[in-house]
C-alpha cells in the first residue's frame, strides 16, 4: 500500500488556523458561570492506545497545530487498556476543564452494549467535538501464511484460510474493538474460523504477525503499509464496499467473494459531558479548519485517513448510526466480555 503525500503543516496554514480561531472568538468559558477565557492552561489529549498506534499518531499530528490555534500547549497522554475504554472513562470523569480525548468509534458507540459494567456511558458522559477521519480496515496476513506462493491471488489465500479452520489465529487491539467485531463478522461472511488473540494495540499485533504468533488481523490501512511494501506482510482486502482511496491497489473483500461486508473505523475528538455546547462548537470549527488544510489533510491521508472534520452534530449522528450497526454485530455474533 503506497500512499504518496507531502508531510508537515506549513506556517501559512498554521497561521490560517490561528486566524480562524480568533475570527471565531475562541475565548469561551468552560463553566457557564465563569468569565475566564478558555483555555487557560495546558490541554491534555488522551489516547487509549500505545505510542505508535493509529490513534496515537493522529493525536500527535493534531497536537502542535491545535496548540498554536488555541494559544496553549497540548500534550498527548497514553492511557492504555480495555480496548481504549480506560482512556474514555478518564476523559468522561475529567473535571479540570482542559482534558480532551482522541477516541476510536468503539469507545464512542458500543462500549456499554458490549459490557454494561463499563464505567461510562458514551452517549451521556462524553461530548462529541469533531469526527477527524474515517477509513476501512485491511485484512492483513504474513506474506508466507497460510500456504502462500508466488503469484497467489487474494481469492486463493481465502480458499487456503477456509481449509485451515481454527488452526489459524487472528489478533485485535482488544475485545469489543471494531477490529474484533469486524473479524467475528468476517468469519461468518467468509467461512473462516481463526481463533481470537487480543493485544494492547496494532504495533504489537504487527510484531506478532511478523513473529508468526498470529496469522491475520484487520488493521488500519497505514499501520502495516511499510511491512506490506517490504514484502513481509500482505494486504488481502479492504472492508469497504469498493476500493478505498487510502489503499486503491488493494481489492475490497467483496471483490474476492465476501459478500455483504462493509465496515469503517473512525477517530474523533471528544470532551467530558460538562463542556458547554458553545465551547464544543467553536473547538470543532478550529479542528475542522486544521484537518482540512492541505498539508494536514495529506499528513492524515498518509496515516490512512480520509479527512472529515465534522461538526459536533455530525459526529453525534455518526455515533448514533454506528451504535445501531455495531450493536447488531454484537447481538448477531453473541459477542460478550468475560
Amino acid at each position: 500500500m503506497s500512499i504518496r503525500t507531502s508531510l508537515g503543516f506549513s506556517r501559512r496554514h498554521l497561521a490560517q488556523a490561528v486566524g480562524a480561531a480568533l475570527a471565531l472568538g475562541l475565548t469561551p468559558s468552560w463553566s457557564a458561570a465563569s468569565t475566564d477565557p478558555w483555555p487557560t492552561q495546558t490541554l491534555r489529549l488522551v489516547v487509549g492506545f500505545p505510542a505508535g498506534s493509529s490513534p496515537d499518531l493522529t493525536a500527535r499530528a493534531l497536537a502542535e497545530p491545535l496548540a498554536k490555534a488555541l494559544g496553549q500547549n497540548v500534550i498527548v497522554e497514553n492511557k492504555v487498556g480495555a480496548g481504549g475504554n480506560i482512556a474514555a472513562d478518564f476523559v468522561a470523569k475529567a473535571t479540570d476543564g482542559h482534558t480532551l480525548g482522541l477516541m476510536i468509534n468503539g469507545n464512542m458507540t458500543i462500549a456499554r452494549i458490549l459490557n454494561p459494567k463499563v464505567p461510562y456511558d458514551p452517549l451521556k458522559d462524553l461530548t462529541p467535538i469533531s469526527l477527524i477521519g474515517k477509513a476501512p480496515l485491511v485484512l492483513t496476513v504474513p506474506a508466507s501464511e497460510p500456504g502462500a506462493a508466488p503469484g497467489q491471488t487474494a481469492a486463493e489465500w481465502l480458499s487456503q484460510a477456509r481449509k485451515a479452520g481454527d488452526k489459524l489465529s487472528y489478533a485485535s487491539p482488544g475485545v469489543g474493538t471494531v477490529a474484533h467485531l469486524g473479524m467475528e463478522l468476517l468469519k461468518t461472511k467468509a467461512g473462516i474460523a481463526p481463533v481470537h488473540v487480543p493485544y494492547p494495540g496494532n504495533p504489537q499485533i504487527i510484531t506478532a504477525m511478523l513473529g508468526g504468533q498470529v496469522q491475520l488481523a484487520l488493521l488500519p490501512p497505514a499501520m502495516s503499509a511499510a511491512q506490506v511494501r517490504g514484502g513481509k506482510l500482505r494486504a488481502i482486502g479492504t472492508s469497504s464496499s469498493g476500493r478505498s482511496p487510502v489503499a486503491p491497489e488493494v481489492p475490497s473483500l467483496a471483490e474476492i467473494g465476501v459478500q455483504d461486508y462493509q465496515l469503517e473505523i473512525w477517530n474523533a475528538v471528544t470532551a467530558p459531558a460538562s463542556m458547554p455546547a458553545a465551547v464544543a462548537s467553536r473547538l470543532s470549527a478550529v479542528l475542522s479548519e486544521i484537518v482540512r488544510a492541505p498539508e494536514m489533510r495529506a499528513r492524515l491521508f498518509q496515516q490512512g485517513w480520509q479527512v472529515v472534520g465534522s461538526s459536533p452534530e455530525g459526529l453525534r449522528n455518526r455515533i448514533q448510526a454506528d451504535t445501531q450497526s455495531l450493536g447488531a454485530i454484537i447481538r448477531s455474533q453473541k459477542i460478550e466480555t468475560n
